[in-house]
């Protein structure tokens, strides 16, 4: 069974990707923070990573609930594992905790007793971007918020791209009555708004993250389907498809053996935009209030804590901070793939 490969023009185009120096360390930073945000609770977690006590080795972290009286405390709920800290550092004896470096998690209600929240940044509390409107904590709302973000984005390119190329591939291929029928659908389904859909399904429901997705998928699959339609249309008619074609090879294999691998370079260059597309629509929903349901972890939701109290700069700042971040990253990654990807480079005249 031959293994899928890459053609070497395409293999060359990666190799110029990675000589484009500011794209390409955005695109490493990008994956490892996106790699990190998958183990957030070793970073970003009330529970502690590790706990001796009398001599025996506890993990909170993605272990079960380990209830208040396991350590000696007069409650049966969770350890506060802030508290039984201090309170073994008191002892003086062998048995510690190692908190996360960020010691809050995103559902987290830190009140302080005379102080109504929000409150200001303090590395005396550990609230390093300080707290929202509810008192949680800035930073594990945003790590967490990106986390769902990215995953939802994610998961979202998956299901626009599998749709989108699939439909797009086949109305190249095969043309006729099948193309004629899908280009008016499109054009009738493109113009139904989007935001009022959202707008009604929220006024029914309270939408959850697979229903959210399943909405923007219904709507989003048709942009690459239009890109695939024309660079399959053009495919098709090249020499190696009509040698394929000429030896007996069926349709699906000449789709996904030499179609699909010579148009990876229209796929790839869409897709941090795609990504950073998917971000910014969960984000702007969330800010309007018909995105994910509270208190999830959002940075439409932190957004819009932020302009509603704005003598809170902290909450602002560090959204909006985050998000030049992130989309200014993925432009340079987008600019390096479009220059890397560029066919006017890769072009031999015969």
């Amino acid at each position: 069974m031959s293994r899928f490969r890459l053609d070497p023009l395409t293999r060359k185009k990666f190799a110029r990707f990675a000589r484009i120096r500011r794209g390409y360390w955005s695109a490493v930073i990008l994956a490892a923070a996106i790699g990190l945000s998958f183990f957030s609770e070793v970073f970003v977690n009330s529970r502690a990573l590790v706990v001796r006590y009398q001599g025996r080795w506890y993990f909170p972290t993605y272990g079960a609930v380990i209830p208040g009286k396991t350590f000696g405390l007069d409650y049966e709920y969770e350890t506060n594992y802030r508290r039984l800290k201090a309170e073994l550092a008191a002892k003086s004896g062998s048995d510690f905790v190692l908190l996360a470096p960020a010691p809050y998690n995103a559902y987290e209600n830190d009140l302080q007793e005379g102080i109504y929240p929000p409150t200001a940044p303090s590395f005396a509390d550990g609230h390093y971007l300080g707290t929202d409107t509810s008192g949680r904590d800035v930073l594990a709302r945003l790590v967490y918020g990106f986390r769902t973000a990215i995953i939802f984005s994610l998961l979202l390119l998956m299901c626009n791209y599998t749709v989108g190329i699939s439909i797009g591939c086949a109305m190249g291929y095969f043309g006729g009555l099948f193309d004629l029928l899908f280009q008016r659908l499109i054009e009738v389904w493109s113009n139904v708004p989007f935001l009022y859909v959202i707008i009604i399904v929220a006024s029914i429901m309270v939408p959850n993250f697979f229903s959210l997705v399943f909405i923007m998928m219904f709507f989003g699959w048709m942009g690459m389907t239009w890109y695939m339609r024309t660079v399959t249309y053009k495919q098709r008619e090249r020499e190696y498809v009509l040698a394929a074609r000429a030896l007996g090879a069926s349709d699906a294999y000449i789709i996904f053996r030499h179609i699909l691998p010579n148009t990876i370079s229209v796929i790839v260059t869409f897709i941090p935009f795609s990504v950073s597309g998917g971000i910014v629509a969960l984000t702007s929903l969330d800010y309007l209030g018909f995105g994910l349901p509270p208190p999830t972890p959002s940075w439409g939701e932190l957004l819009r804590q932020g302009t509603n109290h704005l003598d809170a700069s902290w909450i602002v700042l560090s959204v909006v901070l985050s998000m030049i971040v992130l989309l200014t990253m993925v432009t340079f990654v987008g600019e390096a793939i479009r220059e890397a990807f560029d066919p006017r480079r890769h072009t031999v005249y015969e």
